[in-house]
């Protein structure tokens, strides 16, 4: 099939937004516009599993600018959008992604992408290459290599190294200081709190915000709820990261101590059951809990089923669950990722970085010799560029270093004088 969507008819409405993300990603358009000159992909076959959005869209049609033959399938079954998959498979874009989809579902359109034998590989939370290291393994030796978008997939991809596991290269574009810092902490940020608005309505001011973790997308859920009036209360594993939290103003302790006070909880820690039986035994009635990590299972939500007599849909992405014992406890997004699932995910703003990232390490990885099979940083000199080209997009500009200064720095000889 060349495409599966739930209705082509969006198409449309499809193409004005992605019109909307295009005109707020400006580093992605100047690549674009190079690769429509040079080509750079010229017939490769490019499997992406991305948050099928708007701004996936204009990263997809600037590959497919670059002569890439380009197949996507959605990362999550709840953050696609409709509108956005129709207008790309109307132009010809083989797409496999409806938003709400079953987990048989999920992995179909997975498999259709894969009858494509991708040569590069571009993942949101590693289950491409897990798919096809699984269960496509004839296929391996024509992947020259792929890129991982999320923390999540990076933890995977390196566990799978680690095993011994992994048989092709991969480049951790996640960890990138233009996609980590930026994307993770910014864009994290606003959308997780935009999806808890979306799914609750509810007042942030005022309220105890619990966050599980405080890496880089913890970091930017805490400072947009601080800055929205919340109490805001870190746990975390990491001893450098909880002393980072305490440094940084906030109150840091253990999840069995915060769950009695919490009003609403959000999870962003790549792990499972972070929320588990005996903190929901002991959450407030009316506590609400989403998630910010990749996958669902940060949330014990067997565990909140298993404690609860009844469920009710209140409002679109949020379930109440009347617990056995009289008190209510609410879900949002069914514990997937909360930006996505209730929002609309990052700004196009933020995404223009990621996946100006993406792009350029397509083309690396096509151009370059054959590359060790490992989880590879994304070269210095693509995190810089794509940098500048942000920068000089937002009309800012910078000092340069003068000769002397870079000799300086280059020597060992000048000390104290």
């Amino acid at each position: 099939m060349d495409y599966k969507v739930k209705n082509i008819g969006l198409a449309e409405q499809g193409e004005l937004l992605i019109e909307w993300a295009s005109d707020h990603m400006p580093v992605l358009g100047l690549i674009r516009k190079r690769f429509e000159k040079e080509k750079p992909l010229e017939g490769v076959r490019l499997g992406a599993v991305l948050h099928c959005t708007k701004e996936t869209a204009v990263l997809i049609r600037t590959l497919e600018a670059g002569g890439a033959d380009v197949a996507v399938a959605a990362s999550n079954p709840l953050s696609t959008q409709d509108a956005v998959v129709a207008a790309l498979a109307s132009t010809g874009t083989k797409v496999y992604a409806w938003r709400e989809q079953t987990n048989d579902e999920y992995y179909w359109c997975i498999d259709q992408l894969l009858e494509q034998e991708p040569q590069v590989t571009m993942d949101d939370g590693c289950d491409l290459v897990s798919k096809v290291h699984q269960n496509k393994p004839e296929i391996i030796s024509k992947v020259k290599g792929g890129s991982e978008e999320t923390t999540t997939g990076v933890i995977r991809l390196r566990a799978m190294h680690a095993d011994g596991a992994l048989k092709y290269p991969m480049v951790a574009v996640n960890d990138t200081p233009t996609k980590r810092l930026f994307d993770n902490r910014y864009g994290t940020g606003q959308s997780t709190i935009d999806g808890i608005l979306r799914a609750s309505s509810v007042m942030i001011a005022g309220k105890t915000f619990v966050i599980c973790g405080y890496g880089w997308c913890s970091k930017g859920i805490a400072m947009r709820a601080k800055g929205m009036g919340a109490n805001v209360i870190i746990t975390e594993v990491n001893p450098i990261r909880a002393l980072e939290a305490v440094m940084d103003g906030f109150r840091v302790m253990p999840l069995i101590e915060a769950a009695p006070y919490g009003d609403i909880f959000v999870t962003s820690t790549g792990n499972i059951n972070v929320i588990d039986m005996h903190h929901l035994l002991i959450m407030e009635d009316g506590a609400m809990l989403a998630n910010s990590g990749h996958f669902n299972v940060e949330i014990n939500i067997p565990a909140l089923e298993g404690l609860s007599e009844s469920k009710r849909r209140m409002r679109p992405n949020l379930d109440e669950y009347q617990l056995k014992d009289g008190r209510k406890l609410y879900l949002l997004g069914e514990g997937r990722l909360v930006n996505l699932a209730a929002a609309e995910g990052h700004p196009s703003e933020v995404m223009d970085l990621s996946f100006a990232d993406q792009a350029l390490i397509a083309e690396w990885i096509w151009k370059s010799p054959t590359l060790d099979v490992k989880v590879h940083d994304v070269p210095k000199e693509i995190d810089d560029m794509v940098a500048k080209l942000k920068l000089e997009s937002m009309g800012v500009s910078i000092d340069k270093l003068t000769e002397k200064q870079v000799q300086y720095l280059n020597s060992w000889k000048e000390g104290t004088v």
